[in-house]
């Protein structure tokens, strides 16, 4: 062996004594024990809110596990801004954040919804194998239907109840919007039915302004088709385009 690979050898060999060095004195004694340690294996920068914790990467990860729920729990459980609101609530009983919840990536909002990992975690509560189901025909309609959407979302269903709570019926979990929906024919006179007046029809301006616009002066809240048409609530039968505010 030449004195160049002899050389080559004890380097590597150096680094990987001083690299084991390192992970055995930040596994003991956190990572500020290495000075710019954090710096040599962040993978980016954290969110500014979580930036506080720049050089404590113990704070959120575990040897050898990764970022465990706990981590996150201890400083989340009592946020009462997030327990309170319907749509939010759920976090109370998931005990996992990493599937929606992505750091080291600077300022972009590290929070990316991922109805599957809904489903995940309570299918695995049941014991059973989302690779499994994920195989099936269907799956994609199966996870829909196994979405308790309401419990979430109740608070902004513009139906009022009226369709019941099976929303996977009509939406998915990407968007709201239902494919290849119609609405009824402009000569429908249920309108009520489905939509709800806003709360200025319920006070004055409904008599001293809205019905004087629409020359409807007998008009009551409920016949919302003497009024408005269907393509837009502001276009007003025989007036146009009316500009509310």
């Amino acid at each position: 062996m030449n004195w160049k690979a002899l050389g080559y050898l004890l380097l590597i060999a150096a680094t990987a004594a001083g690299s084991a060095l390192a992970l055995a004195t930040v596994y003991r004694h956190g990572s500020s024990a290495v000075p710019g340690w954090s710096a040599l294996i962040k993978p980016g920068e954290l969110s500014s809110r979580h930036s506080f914790l720049s050089e404590r990467c113990e704070a959120c990860h575990t040897p050898t596990r990764g970022v465990e729920a706990s981590a996150c729990i201890a400083c989340h459980a009592t946020n009462a801004t997030i327990l309170a609101r319907e749509s939010t609530s759920f976090h109370a009983d998931i005990q996992t954040c990493s599937a929606c919840h992505i750091e080291h990536q600077g300022e972009v909002r590290p929070t990316r919804m991922d109805h599957q990992a809904l489903v995940d975690i309570a299918r695995s509560k049941r014991g059973l194998s989302t690779v499994h189901w994920l195989a099936h025909p269907g799956a994609e309609a199966s996870r829909r239907n196994e979405l308790d959407c309401f419990a979430c979302h109740g608070n902004r269903s513009p139906h009022r109840d009226l369709f019941g709570r099976e929303c996977a019926t009509c939406h998915f979990d990407t968007t709201w919007k239902v494919a290849g929906f119609k609405h009824p024919s402009p000569a429908s006179t249920e309108c009520a039915q489905c939509h709800e007046a806003p709360p200025s029809h319920y006070m004055g301006h409904f008599h001293m302004v809205s019905k004087l616009v629409a020359r409807q002066e007998h008009a009551r809240v409920e016949q919302c088709y003497l009024c408005h048409q269907t393509n837009a609530w502001n276009d007003i039968r025989g007036v146009g385009w009316y500009k509310h505010h």
